[in-house]
């Protein structure tokens, strides 16, 4: 059963920080130098000096990002910037976005609704929390170091649950329907709105609904495994005696499954290491394995083959774009056989995702032997940055993939099976910011 609580979140006092905008940001992992500038000169408080301290020369074991993040922490706690809330309570989040059409379409506007809780930690694969993707060590070691330093959640794990009939976020939204949100605008334009709701009886009935849902973690996978590890360094410290105590437990955002708001979006490959690689090649190599027919040239092109991958609706279907030459081709797999010889230790539905087929069978099988080694991707979510990237010459072939459904999802984690990394884009990004989660106090 899903532990799902409400708690007393650290917020912002706004009265001595400003607007929330800024001091708002992104998670880390998609904060460049450029908008790492941005947000420090945005204000002397904003979270990315926690989430994402620059590094300095001379940084040691004493004097480091970690260390000057918890320094930041401690004097804003200490300062009232950053205050605890008095009653345990939910927040209610919406996000507010528009994602870009194709050319000649309207850009289409969203609202994905969920709420932020403290949810108990379970060890994945043990219970009723579910892992899709993939993790590295690199980026769990950086956020272990950040929990030791900082013993606060400072951004939210994305997780996912089923509810067909939408009843806890028609409960919610019910509930704030008459309160004014705090709201911010990220750099990307999303506006976020937040409602803390701390009536016992609403959140009572919640927590209910909640208890025997599985929940699919979407987004922050390293941090909910670096959770995990953490919790087991404080149970050999002392510092987490007991069930109840602080570790045992996480910040999430939890989103129905069927809420209307809730886009997967693509995530295209601009591949490197192929050299020489025209259109006629590309259909030899592809050849058998695939039925390849042209889709058009240029910008047009892309246009024309991403317009045929979304209609199709299914995970067969790429679109290969070569930069040599300008043509864009489309390839439907018809050998399912070659991708279970190639991954047999993976279940049928893992084996017939696009970005799979794409990644075993293609790049790592057809491509590695016809130019005798593993070509090099770069990741890209609009068609405008596929096209881009082929006029500045940054690759040799651009492939459009249609991306996983939420069944896909749900079936792949539900089997306990990790997709390749990059087959999910939950778009948009959780920010960091709105609400903190003590990792000392329960």
């Amino acid at each position: 059963m899903a532990d799902v609580r409400a708690f007393r979140a650290f917020r912002y006092d706004l009265g001595r920080v400003g607007a929330l905008s800024e001091v708002i940001a992104p998670p880390y992992d998609v904060i460049d130098p450029s908008l790492q500038e941005k947000l420090y000169a945005s204000s002397p408080y904003n979270v990315v000096r926690l989430i994402l301290n620059k590094e300095r020369p001379g940084d040691d074991e004493r004097e480091n990002r970690y260390s000057r993040a918890a320094r930041h922490l401690r004097e804003w706690l200490q300062e009232g910037i950053l205050t605890q809330d008095s009653a345990r309570s939910l927040y209610v989040y919406h996000q507010d976005c528009e994602v870009e059409g194709q050319p000649g379409h309207p850009r289409q506007r969203f609202t994905r609704r969920g709420f932020l809780a403290r949810v108990r930690l379970e060890p994945l694969g043990q219970g009723r929390i579910y892992a899709h993707e993939e993790t590295m060590a690199g980026p769990k070691a950086d956020r272990l170091n950040l929990f030791r330093a900082t013993q606060m959640n400072l951004s939210p794990v994305f997780g996912l649950y089923p509810d067909e009939q939408g009843a806890v976020q028609e409960l919610l939204d019910r509930a704030v329907s008459r309160s004014l949100p705090l709201e911010a605008t990220d750099h990307l334009g999303v506006v976020s709105r937040l409602w803390p709701l701390s009536d016992q009886h609403v959140l009572s009935q919640v927590t209910g609904l909640m208890s025997p849902k599985p929940i699919f973690i979407a987004d922050g996978h390293h941090r909910y495994e670096t959770g995990l590890r953490y919790l087991e360094e404080c149970r050999a410290t002392g510092a987490a005696t007991g069930d109840e105590a602080a570790p045992h437990f996480i910040l999430m955002m939890l989103v129905s499954m069927s809420d209307p708001g809730l886009l997967i979006l693509p995530t295209h490959r601009l591949v490197s290491g192929v050299p020489g690689l025209t259109a006629e090649r590309l259909r030899a190599v592809l050849a058998p394995h695939f039925e390849v027919e042209v889709a058009g040239h240029g910008e047009a092109g892309a246009t024309a083959a991403w317009e045929l991958i979304q209609a199709d609706g299914g995970q067969e279907l790429l679109g290969f774009g070569t930069t040599a030459d300008g043509v864009w081709q489309l390839a439907r797999f018809r050998s399912p056989e070659e991708a279970a010889r190639l991954a047999p230790s993976h279940s049928p539905a893992w084996r017939g995702l696009a970005v799979s087929v794409l990644h075993v069978v293609v790049l790592d099988h057809l491509f590695a032997a016809a130019w005798s080694g593993r070509p090099r991707c770069r990741f890209v979510h609009l068609l405008r940055e596929v096209t881009q990237a082929q006029a500045g010459g940054q690759c040799e072939v651009a492939v459009l993939v249609p991306p996983a459904s939420m069944a896909d999802v749900e079936q792949i984690a539900g089997n306990r099976e990790k997709m390749p990394p990059k087959s999910t884009y939950f778009y948009p990004k959780l920010l960091s910011g709105l609400v903190f989660n003590s990792l000392r106090t329960s």
